[in-house]
Parts: structure tokens; C-alpha cells; sequence
């Protein structure tokens, strides 16, 4: 009896005295059992997330309501929106919180609260509140408190995932000392954080990822003594991070990623003994990593990728027996890859030293050299391994796979190493990542990739290997996702590729080989399909006519350098995704069919060098989203529709050459404000160039990024397909591809067209390359030329142009092509430091004097048969006479005495200076 009456006095003591006891003892406070009635009536909740709240029922049992054992008040009230349902729950109106004076802790997430304008003057009301949570509910306002805040009880502020706030963090926030965790990622918050003072001296998390404060990291953040954990990835946060900071020693997790920060990783930060994790990737920080680093004892993650660190790789890094995590991809690293493992203990796990911890080792995209440690193989819990793009060399045997056991992810492509593992190896992992391209693995296929039951992406390419695919490889398509087997020397037919309709996007490249046969039919999930400069010959109406599953999701498709042949046929209906479509190279004939109107999504179309024919395709001005169209080197007739300077707001690369086009230029192609290369060479344009041509503002643009055109790499794996252009300038042709974005060019070379050179072309100061040779072009250059600085080729040959040669040429100081030739310019060649070293072919067939012509001009300082336009002064002549004086005597003693003489015989060259 006496151990009864004990055990009845503990339990009613624990229920007296525990208030929050999971069971309710006694009813809901009357006033709070009203408000929330009020709210279950009054909510917009078409999923029924409160279908527990029955009216009439103590709201002490309602799902998500606790109350507290003695006093009945409400403590916790926790409203969430199920994911799996369709809809939001709907809260007008707050005013009903203001009853629940005791709550404590108040949460609701993804609940619609975007009319409850006034919840911080609410919230305001509840002097007991410890947590409050408004996670992803809509919040677009944080009214101002005009009077003092009541928070001095909050502890815990997470406002995460409201996306539309799109303003500054309000004052109060920072001024609440109790508050320990301070979540405020992702709410879309602009302006600077602010210096200070602030009252947060409680606080140990604060996180505001994903905003734009567009700010340098404020001082007292660092000085935060109980601070443990500072996430603020793509928050805008820029400029050097503090060389010297407070007493926040206790900071375990780092995480400033994505931003703009600049200079050197500061000091302060390898003295963080408890730092468990610190992440800065993905910004500009640059110099060394110091071997400080080997101070974070506790450290398990640590990512430092896509930034400017140079140096050596510090050795020290392996001696972090914790580390599990390390990042250093995307950097400027160089040296021997060897130091990082030159000690035999590195990367082992403390205290024993026989066990690896480190599952993640990423150093791709570096200049790394030597060759490959075998003790690589001794990190037996090495999952994630890259050193993908490299300048490492030398043998890769199965000693450095030998514990591998867990390897899953091996990024390796682009080094130049060579692989030697007997024919009958197994290796001892279950890879589904194997990228080594750029190997040598060669002559024969890797059967070991036969083991790997798992493998979803492969690439092989340019690894030397020849002969037929196996069968069983084929037949590992189901389950691949990524398959690279360009650029060896394989030979036969490519079977269907069929892929799990499950196994998401495949992309599949065979590009530059020697297959042949028909093209093969493929799985409609495949996104990417490369079969170009290989044998495949036939038609495509077997490819592209056997839809039988619905529409195909493919977005690349490039057939280019093949021998296909007959016409292309009418069946691009079944391929509305297509974004990149390339059959240059081939040998298709008739006109481009109705139903390719309907690749509405299609941003280059490469149709070069082919046998097609007709007007230009009117089944392309629904293909809006043009950035390169190249018909070239085919047999397409008439004049250009007015529409193709009306349709394609984002045209780049615009090639007609070589083609039977006649008529008059369009105006409407001044319109065209994107077009960098614009190739209409080898035609049979008539007419004047349009008055407006200075318009085509791409061409304005003198200086330009190669991130100005990031969407012209196409492809989903980097570098496979970027976007390109065959560019016929400085009497050659060239392919631009990774400068594309850098290069400007006009060709109109090779037509009938007439009248003179607009003036306005010279508000074109961008272009690089201009071409008009071989026209029925009159009147002069114009006088401006010399404004278009970044000219480095120029060509106006075999045309009646007259006058002068502009004096401005001499201020064109890139240029290192030039054809004036067969024209009626005539007088004294402008001196510069380019004119004077083009061969004397470049102005043949005129009526010029000057270097580097031998055909001098007159003594007296006056050219023969010139008259001064307006505008030239005597003063200019003098002094042409005296810098031309200095020069003869520089170049030779004929020069000097040239001065004093001259005779008039036709076949003497006579110097004048």
C-alpha cells in the first residue's frame, strides 16, 4: 500500500507540476475556446487541414492545440499545410490570437497569410510567446511597430520561405536580446543589414539565405559571442570579410556560399576549434589556403569550390582526421596532386590512423599536376571522387581502386592518363558514375564496365578505343542517363537506343566515330542525341516519322558531317521540344517541310552545306526564339520576307551565304538588335544597304562578357554543344564557339549591291569584321571609320569606291586585315603603325601613293591629281611634309636625296620626303 500511495503522489506531482503534459486535464478556457471557434469558422480550408476542430468539443483536444495542466490556458497552437494536399488553408484575419495571452509557442506552415497585413502588431500582443514560426505562408508586409515591441520572451523568430516580403528586415528584429535562433532565409529581403548597434546577445543561429542585402558582412554579426551557426548563402553578401573579429569562438557551422565576397579567407577563421562545417564556395576569394587550416580539429565539411585560390594545396588538410567533406573544385590550385597525400596517415581517421572518414574529395576544374597517388586507394569510405579537368598524367592501375569499396561517383574526364588493369578485372565498387574521357584505355572496350550493375552515366570519349560496341553494352541503355562514347574509332551499327521511360533525361553522344547504317530510333525520354561526323547514311523518314508513343521530349538533336540524303520529310509534329536541330554536312535536297512551324522552342537551326532548295522557309517564322539560323552553301532562291527582321527578337548568327538569294536587302533587318553575325555573302542581292544598318545594336556594343551569351551552351553536359559560327574574315574561314559571345561580324560580300557605303555604319563601333568586297558600291568611305575601334578586319576590294582613304584608318590599331583593292581611291596612304605593314596587294588597282606602295607621292607635299576637301588644312600639309622627311631619312639614303631631286621616268622609283 505504501508503494501505491507513493506512486499515485509522484504521478499527480509530475501532472501539477508539468505543464506541458500531453494530456489535457480539465477544459478549454472559455474566451480562448471562442476565438478559436471564431477561426474555424471564419477560415478558407477547402482541404480540411482542421477537420479535428469540432465546435462544441474542448479545443484542449483539437490536433495542434496543447494547453497547459493547471491554468487551461492554450500554450502551443501549430497550424501546417499537408504537401500532399492540393490546396492552401486561407487566414484572413489574426485579431482571435490576441485571446490566447498565454501562447507560447505558435507555428504555421505554408498557410496562406497574405491578407493578415497586421500580424506583427498581433503577435505584438502575446507577452508570453517563446517561439514563433510563420514558415512559406505567403507574408508580403511586415507593418512597422510604432510602439515599443513586445518580444523581450521570444527565443525563437523563423519567417523563412515568405518570398515576397521584398523589403528591408525590420528594426525590432534586431533588437531582441533573448532570442536565441533567428531564421529570416529565403524571404526575398532587400538593403543592407544594418551596422549597428544591435541587441542580439543571445543569439546562436542566425540564417538568411536567399536574400539580396547586397551589403559587406556587418561587424557585430562576428562579434556575437554565443553565435554557433551564420548561414547566409546567396544572400548578396559582399566585399572582404573582416580581417579581425570578436570572441566567436564557439562557431561550429560556417556557411557564406554564393555571394560576392573578394581578398583572402581571413585568419580569425582557422582559429574556430568547434567549426564543424565552413562553406564559402561560389564566390571571388583568392590568394592561399594556409596550413592554419590544420586547427580545425572538429571539422567535417569543408567546401572552398568555384573561387580564385591559387598555390599549392596544403598537405595539412589530410591531417583533419574528421574531415568528410572537402570541396576544392573550381579553383586555380596548381603543383604535384601528390602533396595533398604525400603523408602516409593523411585523411585517416584519428586516433588509429587505419580508417578513412572522407567520403567526399572533389578537386576537378584545377591545374593539377603528376600523377595519381596509388594511397588514394586506401580511403576506404570514399564515395564522391573528382579530379575531372586536370593537367594529370601518367598510369592508373587497380592498386588505386584496391579499397574503393564504396565508390560511387568518379569524375574524371580530361586529364591525360592512362589506364592498365587486366582484361578480366573486377573492380571492387558498384559505380553509377564513371566519367574518364580523355583517357587512354584503348584499343579495346573496357569489359570491367560489364560489373557494373548500376552504372547510369559513362563517358569514354576520346579514349582511343575501336571496333563494335558490345552487345551487352547496348543492352545497358535501359538504365543509362548519360552516355559519351564521341571521339574514338568505332565502327558498325548503332542499335535502337532504348531507355527506362524512368530513368529521367538521357543524353546520349556518339558523335565522331565511324558508325554507320540508318540512324538509329530511340526511347521518346531521350533529351540529347549527338550522332554527328559519323557514317550514317539513308533518309530520316525512319527516325523522325516512327512516333509511336506520343510526342518525344528530345531538345538536341545534331546529325551533321553524315551521308544522309533525300528530302526531309514532313513529320515534326512529334518533336516539339527540339531546341537545337543540326543536319549541316549532309546531302538533303528539297525544301524545308510545313510542319517544322511547330518547333516553336527551337533556338539553332544549322542547315549548311546541303542541296536544299526553294524560298526562304516560311515554316520558321513561328520559331520565334532564334538565336542562329545558318542556311548556307545550299541552293534557297527569291528575295528575304520582311518578316525575318520582325520574328526573331534574340537572332545572334544570321548565315545566308552561297545560296541564289536575289532582290533588295529588307529594311526590316535593322530590327534584328541581337545580331552579332549577320553573312549574307554569295548571293545575288541588288540595291542600296539599308540607310539603318548603324541600328544593330549588338553590334554598338564595344566591349562585351562571354557571360553576356550563357545561353548559348546548350547542352546539359558542359561543353558538348556550344553554340557556333562559320566566319569567313581576314580572307579565311574560322569556327567561333567558346568566343562567340566576343565576336561581331558583317559580310555582304559577293552580291550586286550598289550606291554608296551608309555613313551610319560607323556607329557600329562593336564590329569586328566587315566585308562588302566584290559589290557596284560607290562614293567614299566614310570619313568616321577610324570610330570603330575593335575593327580587325576590313575588306571594300573590287568595288568604285573614290576619293581618299579616310585619315581616321590610321587610329584603327586592331586591325590586321585590309583589302582596298581594284577600286578608284586615290591620294596619299594615311601613315600609321598598321597601314604602312600591310603587303601592297591590299591597295593595288587605285590610284594610291604612299607606304607600302613603291609609288611615291610628289615633292612639293602635293598629291598629284588631288584637290584638299574641305575640312584639310595647309597646316596639315606641312606637316605631313616634315614627318614624311624624318621617316625618308630613317629608311635610307635614297630617301634623303629623294628630297632634293626627283626625275620623271616611268620606270625609276622616285622617294619624295
Amino acid at each position: 500500500m505504501k508503494v501505491l500511495a507513493i506512486t499515485l503522489w509522484v504521478l499527480l506531482f509530475f501532472i501539477l507540476t508539468n505543464t506541458k503534459f500531453v494530456v489535457c486535464v480539465g477544459i478549454c478556457r472559455e474566451n480562448e475556446q471562442q476565438a478559436l471557434e471564431t477561426l474555424k469558422k471564419e477560415v478558407d480550408d477547402p482541404s480540411n487541414i482542421l477537420s479535428s476542430w469540432v465546435v462544441g468539443k474542448d479545443c484542449c483536444e483539437w490536433e495542434g492545440v496543447v494547453c497547459n495542466n493547471l491554468t487551461r490556458h492554450v500554450i502551443v497552437l501549430s497550424i501546417y499545410f499537408d504537401w500532399f494536399e492540393s490546396r492552401y488553408l486561407r487566414i484572413n484575419n489574426l485579431e482571435w490570437l490576441t485571446s490566447l495571452s498565454s501562447l507560447e509557442n505558435l507555428e504555421m506552415e505554408s498557410v496562406d497569410l497574405s491578407k493578415a497585413n497586421n500580424w506583427p502588431q498581433v503577435i505584438n500582443m502575446l507577452p508570453s510567446l517563446v517561439d514563433l514560426r510563420l514558415f512559406n505562408c505567403s507574408l508580403h508586409h511586415i507593418a512597422p511597430l510604432l510602439d515599443h515591441h513586445n518580444f523581450s520572451s521570444l527565443k525563437s523568430l523563423d519567417l523563412s520561405e515568405n518570398h515576397n516580403l521584398n523589403s528591408s528586415v525590420p528594426k525590432w528584429v534586431f533588437y531582441l536580446p533573448n532570442l536565441v535562433s533567428l531564421d529570416l532565409s529565403d524571404c526575398n529581403f532587400i538593403g543592407p543589414l544594418p551596422d549597428g548597434p544591435v541587441n542580439l546577445t543571445s543569439l546562436t543561429t542566425f540564417k538568411a539565405s536567399g536574400n539580396h542585402f547586397n551589403c559587406r558582412l556587418p561587424k557585430w554579426l562576428l562579434d556575437l559571442n554565443n553565435l554557433e551557426h551564420l548561414v547566409l548563402y546567396g544572400s548578396g553578401i559582399e566585399g572582404v570579410i573582416q580581417s579581425k573579429s570578436g570572441n566567436i569562438t564557439k562557431l561550429k557551422h560556417l556557411d557564406l556560399s554564393s555571394n560576392n565576397l573578394n581578398y583572402t579567407i581571413p585568419n580569425w577563421l582557422y582559429q574556430c576549434k568547434d567549426l564543424e562545417s565552413l562553406q564559402l564556395g561560389l564566390n571571388r576569394l583568392e590568394g592561399i589556403v594556409s596550413s592554419l587550416i590544420s586547427n580545425l580539429s572538429s571539422i567535417t565539411i569543408i567546401d572552398l569550390s568555384n573561387n580564385m585560390l591559387s598555390g599549392k594545396l596544403p598537405n595539412v588538410i589530410g591531417k583533419l582526421g574528421k574531415l568528410g567533406y572537402l570541396e576544392l573544385s573550381g579553383n586555380l590550385f596548381e603543383g604535384d596532386i601528390y602533396e595533398l597525400f604525400n603523408v602516409r596517415s593523411n585523411f585517416l581517421s584519428v586516433p588509429l590512423r587505419n580508417t578513412s572518414s572522407l567520403s567526399t574529395l572533389r578537386l576537378g576544374w584545377n591545374k593539377l599536376t603528376g600523377a595519381l597517388p596509388e594511397s588514394v586507394g586506401q580511403l576506404s569510405m570514399l564515395e564522391d571522387f573528382s579530379i575531372y579537368n586536370n593537367r594529370l598524367e601518367g598510369v592508373v592501375t587497380e592498386s588505386h581502386f584496391s579499397k574503393l569499396t564504396h565508390l560511387q561517383y568518379f569524375y574524371a574526364s580530361r586529364n591525360n592518363l592512362t589506364l592498365k588493369v587486366s582484361r578480366n578485372w573486377i573492380p571492387s565498387f558498384q559505380a553509377t558514375t564513371m566519367l574518364i574521357g580523355g583517357w587512354n584505355i584503348g584499343p579495346s572496350f573496357p569489359m570491367w564496365l560489364r560489373t557494373q550493375n548500376q552504372i547510369m552515366y559513362v563517358d569514354i570519349s576520346d579514349c582511343r578505343v575501336q571496333g563494335e560496341v558490345p552487345t551487352w553494352f547496348w543492352n545497358l541503355s535501359s538504365q543509362i542517363r548519360l552516355l559519351n562514347l564521341s571521339h574514338n574509332h568505332f565502327v558498325g551499327e548503332v542499335p535502337i537506343i532504348s531507355t527506362d521511360e524512368q530513368s529521367g533525361s538521357p543524353l546520349m553522344y556518339l558523335a565522331s566515330n565511324n558508325f554507320s547504317g540508318p540512324i538509329p530510333l530511340i526511347s521518346t525520354n531521350v533529351t540529347e542525341l549527338d550522332l554527328s561526323n559519323n557514317s550514317f547514311s539513308k533518309g530520316l523518314s525512319n527516325f523522325l516519322c516512327e512516333a509511336k508513343n506520343g510526342s518525344y521530349k528530345l531538345r538536341i538533336l545534331n546529325l551533321g558531317g553524315n551521308d544522309l540524303s533525300e528530302e526531309i520529310p514532313d513529320c515534326w509534329m512529334n518533336w516539339p521540344e527540339l531546341k537545337v536541330l543540326i543536319l549541316r554536312d549532309n546531302n538533303l535536297i528539297g525544301s524545308l517541310p510545313r510542319s517544322m512551324e511547330v518547333l516553336s522552342n527551337l533556338l539553332s537551326l544549322d542547315l549548311r552545306r546541303n542541296r536544299l532548295n526553294g524560298p526562304f522557309p516560311s515554316s520558321l517564322e513561328n520559331c520565334t526564339k532564334l538565336h542562329k539560323i545558318d542556311l548556307a552553301e545550299n541552293e534557297f532562291i527569291g528575295k528575304l520576307p520582311s518578316w525575318l527582321g520582325m520574328r526573331f527578337p534574340t537572332l545572334i548568327v544570321l548565315i545566308l551565304r552561297s545560296n541564289k538569294f536575289d532582290g533588295e536587302l529588307p529594311q526590316e533587318l535593322c530590327h534584328l538588335k541581337d545580331l552579332q553575325i549577320l553573312d549574307l555573302a554569295n548571293n545575288t542581292f541588288v540595291g542600296i544597304i539599308p540607310r539603318c544598318i548603324g541600328n544593330l545594336s549588338s553590334m554598338v556594343k564595344k566591349k562585351k562578357e562571354l557571360e553576356d551569351d550563357e545561353d548559348l551552351n546548350y547542352s546539359y553536359y558542359i561543353g558538348v554543344l556550344i553554340e557556333s559560327a562559320m566566319v569567313t574574315t581576314k580572307g579565311n574561314m574560322y569556327q567561333y564557339d567558346t568566343i562567340l559571345a566576343l565576336f561581331t561580324s558583317m559580310d555582304m560580300s559577293s552580291n550586286n549591291l550598289s550606291g554608296d557605303i551608309p555613313i551610319s555604319v560607323t556607329r557600329l563601333a562593336g564590329l569586328r569584321s566587315f566585308n562588302l568586297s566584290k559589290n557596284n558600291l560607290t562614293g567614299r568611305i566614310p570619313n568616321d571609320i577610324g570610330v570603330m575601334k575593335v575593327l580587325e578586319s576590313v575588306d571594300l576590294s573590287e568595288n568604285q569606291l573614290y576619293g581618299q582613304i579616310p585619315q581616321s584608318f590610321s587610329s584603327l590599331t586592331t586591325l590586321s586585315y585590309l583589302n582596298l583593292s581594284e577600286n578608284n581611291l586615290s591620294g596619299m596612304i594615311p601613315l600609321s603603325t598598321q597601314l604602312q605593314s600591310f603587303d601592297p596587294m591590299s591597295f593595288q588597282g587605285n590610284k594610291l601613293c604612299g607606304l607600302p606602295l613603291l609609288v611615291n607621292c610628289s615633292s612639293n607635299g602635293n598629291i598629284p591629281n588631288h584637290k584638299y576637301e574641305d575640312g584639310e588644312s595647309d597646316k596639315d600639309e606641312v606637316d605631313w611634309f616634315y614627318i614624311s622627311m624624318a621617316i625618308g631619312f630613317a629608311l635610307s639614303f635614297w630617301g634623303v636625296c629623294g628630297s632634293f631631286f626627283s626625275r620623271d621616268h616611268g620606270d625609276m622609283l622616285i622617294f619624295v620626303f
